[in-house]
């Protein structure tokens, strides 16, 4: 098998490698500005009834063997919500690293050890996220309903912060894998790729704290009812294993036809890999800063942000 190139840059940028970072950077601040989040959200909303049978979000969970089942459908109906498109992120990091086989069961064992690190950071963030939250109950900030200071609810503070941190760690990341910052991952382990993907599935298990989606925040009302730390835990775990469904899928099928011939050309060359790694991550991670830490707070007249004719509210 043919070792691929860490997704990290290992020269001087060029202006080529300039240009993609202010390319994913620009791309991430429009797609921030044009995002309708009641036409993604209301899609969302109609794939779980349709996948539920039933109005998923005015019918009560009947029980807890439904609750399992409605956790996992909220997951995979919030995959295009803006508190988790930034998962798509993970796709090209994900490509970047492994071994590339020529045989099909070669590429499938190089795309499901990227893959399995992501996923397991992402459900055991989830999962004692909601673990967390079950044990405590129904009075966690997330749930609260009363306007903090600014005229901002809690929940819609703590999204936010979380998001926006959670941005400016993926800005990071993208700069980095582009030389244009510090790695903060060099030197940690003798794995620093496996660590990379760790840390970008523990950010997408994040989207879970602070999110606002209101089939989640059903979700987080039944499972904070229960008082049962366990079935918060899986709960969670559930979403986010949905969350990541349909970027799994999508990986695999990059990865496994046309003999994998999209991971061998993004792995042709050190430089092509880094630079869609980067320019990824530069993506997604500016459209969450800027999408929940620009754009939420101008909705309770913080300051002034655009809006489109699709979007306003």
């Amino acid at each position: 098998m043919a070792r691929t190139h860490a997704a990290v840059a290992t020269t001087a940028p060029d202006r080529r490698t300039t240009a993609c970072a202010v390319a994913g950077v620009v791309a991430g601040v429009l797609l921030a500005v044009v995002w309708s989040a009641r036409l993604v959200d209301g899609l969302g909303v109609d794939t779980a009834d349709g996948l539920l049978g039933r109005d998923s979000l005015k019918d009560d969970i009947p029980g807890s063997g439904a609750g399992v089942v409605f956790a996992f459908v909220v997951g995979l109906a919030g995959t295009f919500t803006a508190c988790n498109v930034a998962a798509f992120g993970a796709l090209a990091p994900m490509a970047g690293t492994g071994d590339t086989g020529g045989t099909l069961g070669g590429r499938l064992a190089a795309a499901l050890r990227p893959l399995a690190w992501v996923t397991a950071a992402a459900v055991a963030v989830a999962a004692v996220y909601g673990g967390i939250c079950a044990a405590i109950g129904p009075d966690v900030p997330q749930l609260s309903t009363a306007t903090g200071g600014g005229g901002i609810p809690p929940r819609a503070l703590q999204a936010l912060i979380v998001f926006t941190v959670i941005g400016l760690a993926m800005v990071w990341l993208g700069f980095s894998a582009l030389g244009l910052a510090p790695d903060p991952l060099a030197g940690r382990t003798r794995n620093p790729e496996r660590l990379r993907l760790l840390l970008i599935g523990a950010l997408i298990g994040g989207f879970v704290i602070g999110r606002p989606y209101p089939l989640f925040r059903k979700t987080f009302a039944y499972a904070a009812d229960t008082h049962n730390a366990l079935y918060g835990a899986l709960l969670f775990a559930l979403i986010a294993l949905g969350n990541v469904v349909v970027v799994a899928v999508l990986f695999l099928a990059l990865a496994l036809t046309a003999h994998g011939r999209v991971p061998h050309w993004l792995n042709a060359t050190p430089t092509r890999a880094t630079r869609v790694t980067g320019t990824a991550l530069l993506l997604f991670g500016t459209f969450t800063v800027v999408y929940w830490g620009i754009r939420l707070p101008a909705r309770y007249d913080w300051w002034w942000f655009p809006v489109m004719p699709w979007n306003g509210s």
